[in-house]
C-alpha cells in the first residue's frame, strides 16, 4: 500500500532484491546493495542475504568496497586495481598469502582471528598426541583456537572427519597472529 519511494531504505533493498529473485536467474549481480544504509539494517540485510545464500544456492556477483563486508558475505573474493583482478580467492587465502603490496595493503586491516582456520595453522602429527587434548575441526576459525589455548595447556589437534590429521600449539598460534603468516 505504499509507493517505492515512501518505503525505508533497508525495506526498498528488500523489495529490490525480491524483485531480483522473482525472475529466478542463474546468476545474480549485485552493485553495493547495502552501502547507503545505517549499520544496524546494513548487518540486518547481510545476515538475510547469507541466510538466503544458503537456501536458494544461486551464484551472486556481490560489488562491494568493504572488505569486512566481502570477507562476512563472500565465499571467495576477487580483488581489483586499475579495472584489472589482482588476486582470486578466499578471504584466508588472501589474507594470508596476498598477491602483492597492493593487497597485501588492502587487507592488512582484515582481523585474522575470523579469517584463518585450524588448516591453515597446523603442523603435521610428529608422535603420539594426549588423548585428553582439545580437538576441532580443520574449519575452526583462530578466534576460537585461541580461547581453547587459553583453556587448556595442551596442544590442539586439528581433525578431518573426526580423524586427527594436525596439531597446533600456543607458538603456532602467537606466531600466526603477530607475523601474520602461516606456520611452516
Amino acid at each position: 500500500s505504499k509507493f517505492a519511494h515512501e518505503l525505508s531504505g533497508g525495506m526498498q533493498q528488500r523489495v529490490g532484491l525480491a524483485r531480483a529473485l522473482a525472475a529466478n536467474p542463474d546468476v545474480l549481480l549485485m552493485d553495493e546493495p547495502f552501502s547507503a544504509l545505517d549499520p544496524l539494517i546494513r548487518r540486518q540485510l547481510q545476515d538475510e542475504f547469507i541466510k538466503l545464500s544458503k537456501i536458494l544456492k544461486k551464484t551472486t556477483i556481490f560489488i562491494t568496497h568493504d572488505l569486512d563486508e566481502a570477507v562476512r558475505i563472500g565465499d571467495r573474493i576477487a580483488i581489483m586495481r586499475d579495472g584489472r583482478m589482482v588476486q582470486i580467492g578466499t578471504a584466508e587465502d588472501i589474507v594470508m598469502h596476498p598477491a602483492d603490496d597492493y593487497v597485501a595493503d588492502f587487507v592488512a586491516g582484515i582481523s585474522r582471528l575470523k579469517v584463518v582456520h585450524a588448516h591453515a595453522v597446523m603442523q603435521p602429527i610428529n608422535g603420539p598426541v594426549p588423548a585428553d587434548a582439545p580437538r576441532v575441526d580443520e574449519a575452526e576459525t583462530l578466534s576460537t583456537l585461541i580461547n581453547l589455548a587459553i583453556d587448556d595447556d595442551h596442544p590442539i589437534i586439528v581433525q578431518d572427519s573426526g580423524r586427527d590429521v594436525g596439531v597446533i600449539t600456543r607458538a603456532d598460534l602467537l606466531r600466526t597472529v603477530i607475523e601474520g603468516t602461516e606456520v611452516s
